[in-house]
């Protein structure tokens, strides 16, 4: 009996050993497969969206995030990609810390002026968080590329929610060029109240995002075109591994 218990027990013990390897196997594989697969940033994308651009007075969100990869592993800073395209932007809104990223967190940004460029720079994260009607005059289409990381408490959600508002209210159409989560793969923590909504942490009720998630501005957008109360006059949206027009307004 003990001899048989044994055999049962080391053929067991073999059987299992044999499973976990086929596993880690093809864990393996499909974690090569997953990062041998291109990721294509939106911004990349230039024969994409260029042609919605060609023509109009454009305003571009931004800040130092807004790049454009190269194959020989530099980059190009979005506004200087357009310049060079002879797009016509007109001025630059930028969020909290900045279009350059050189202001601390939660400190005040001003207007100013792109030492770079000579750009106008009209700040939103300052005196205002969202774009004045007025500071919408004379723009056909509002591009809008910053690079998110999943986290509530990054205001750059907060931004484009207040930008949609905007442009919906004045009826200037916005494109949004999608960046890849790099916590895509990670949910966590609890949802938001909407009585403790802020800029800094935004809840749209019964809507709300967990501390962590995995969404895209792609996906954050349907959830606002949800709960929103205003109807958006126009929008469209690229993603960074597939394209994808939101015209459902």
């Amino acid at each position: 009996m003990l001899h048989f218990r044994f055999k049962n027990t080391y053929f067991f013990s073999v059987t299992l050993l044999l499973l976990l390897l086929i596993s880690c196997g093809n864990k393996s594989t499909n974690q090569k497969s997953i990062q041998e697969k291109p990721i294509i940033v939106a911004a990349n994308r230039t024969s994409e969206y260029l042609p919605l651009l060609k023509g109009k007075k454009v305003a571009v969100v931004a800040n130092q995030t807004s790049i454009i990869f190269k194959d020989n592993g530099s980059y190009v800073h979005l506004i200087d990609s357009l310049i060079s395209q002879k797009i016509n932007i007109v001025k630059v809104f930028a969020p909290e810390h900045g279009f350059r990223g050189k202001a601390d967190a939660a400190e005040h940004v001003a207007d100013g002026k792109d030492t770079k460029t000579g750009l106008p720079i009209i700040s939103l994260y300052g005196k205002n968080k969202k774009p004045a009607q007025e500071q919408l005059n004379n723009i056909d289409l509002i591009v809008f590329d910053i690079q998110d990381v999943g986290v509530r408490f990054y205001t750059y959600i907060s931004t484009l929610s207040y930008v949609m508002e905007a442009c919906a209210e004045k009826g200037v159409p916005i494109l949004i060029l999608d960046r890849p989560n790099p916590n895509g793969h990670y949910v966590d923590g609890p949802t938001l109240e909407s009585k403790h909504s802020s800029f800094v942490s935004l809840s749209h009720s019964p809507y709300s995002l967990p501390l962590l998630s995995s969404a895209t501005y792609s996906s954050c957008v349907k959830l606002l075109k949800v709960v929103s109360s205003i109807h958006l006059q126009s929008f469209v949206s690229f993603v960074s591994t597939q394209l994808e027009i939101i015209t459902d307004f």
